[in-house]
Formats: C-alpha cells, sequence, structure tokens
C-alpha cells in the first residue's frame, strides 16, 4: 500500500501534537508547587494542595498497625497530627523517601506519660527498592512500619513538588 503525501503528512503532524501534549504534561507536573501536604488515613488518600486548591490525590498505603494514631515505637501505625517536610531520603530503601517531622513535642510528652518511646523515621515514601514493578497494586494492603507509601513515580512526582518544611497535616 503506497502512503500519499498527505497521509503522510497528517500522521507526523499527529505524532508531533501527541509528543507535544505529552511534553505538556510532563512540564504540569514538573512545574507543581504545594504549599502543604494532607492525609485521610480513613480514605488512604493523599492531598497535594496550593491553599485550598487540591493540585493532585493520590492513594496511598500506611503503616500495617491499624487505625488510630501512633502511640509509641513499634505500634507500625501511622501518627496524627501537624508536621513537617524535614528532609530528604534519596539512598532510602524504598526508592526515595520525604522525611517527616515527626514525633513532635506533644508525640513525645504522650509517650513520655505511657512510660514508652515515641518511635521515629516516619516517611513519605516509595515501594522497597527491586519491588517498583508492583507498582499501584502495593495499595492493596497496609504494609508500612507507619510511614505512607506511594509509588515510586508518585514519589518524585511529591519529591519536586514539595520543599523541606511543606506542612504535612495526617488526619484520622
Amino acid at each position: 500500500m503506497k502512503t500519499s503525501r498527505k497521509q503522510l503528512l497528517a500522521i507526523t503532524l499527529v505524532a508531533l501534537l501527541s509528543i507535544a501534549a505529552i511534553s505538556a504534561s510532563s512540564n504540569a507536573a514538573d512545574n507543581l508547587h504545594a504549599t502543604k501536604i494532607v492525609i485521610e488515613k480513613s480514605q488512604h488518600k493523599m492531598l497535594l494542595m496550593d491553599g485550598k486548591t487540591v493540585l493532585r490525590t493520590y492513594t496511598v498505603a500506611l503503616g500495617r498497625g491499624g487505625a488510630g494514631p501512633k502511640v509509641r515505637e513499634g505500634d507500625e501505625k501511622t501518627p496524627e497530627g501537624l508536621y513537617r517536610i524535614s528532609g530528604r531520603k534519596r539512598e532510602s530503601g524504598y526508592h526515595y523517601a520525604l522525611i517527616i517531622s515527626y514525633p513532635a513535642a506533644k508525640d513525645i510528652a504522650a509517650a513520655r506519660k505511657l512510660g514508652v518511646k515515641p518511635g521515629g523515621d516516619i516517611m513519605i515514601h516509595g515501594i522497597r527498592n527491586g519491588l517498583g514493578w508492583l507498582g499501584g497494586a502495593h495499595r492493596m494492603l497496609d504494609w508500612t512500619a507507619g510511614c505512607i507509601a506511594v509509588t515510586d513515580s508518585e514519589i518524585d512526582e511529591i519529591a519536586r513538588a514539595v520543599p523541606d518544611g511543606t506542612p504535612v497535616e495526617i488526619r484520622p
């Protein structure tokens, strides 16, 4: 079958428009700037916010310790409260990680009253290294030790969108 010049031009135009659309959506993701992260534990959702505008919504896996706030080290629960992104862990065992400022003073005081340690190392991270192929299937169950897990591509996008110091609100 012989392709006419018009068909070849149409195919080329469609290809160029497709490339431009993909590039524009990629650039839009790169240009995200969130002023807050909100995690709704009961809904397994994480929202990237700019003021009151939701920029992105992600489905997350949480701590395998079940519902309720983190009380002590080793309970495998995801904390609840107001925190901040306090740093980054580029050499993470979970693709990439954003460190959450847990424990806050209130968490330390609550744990002290119970005579226990509050724990730490709470992060928003990707999937365990070597298992990235699981993609979104990792969300089928809560599997972390108290962290918030997203896919590897999602943590890359989130990391670009939030600077250190960004507020993190973790709701029940």
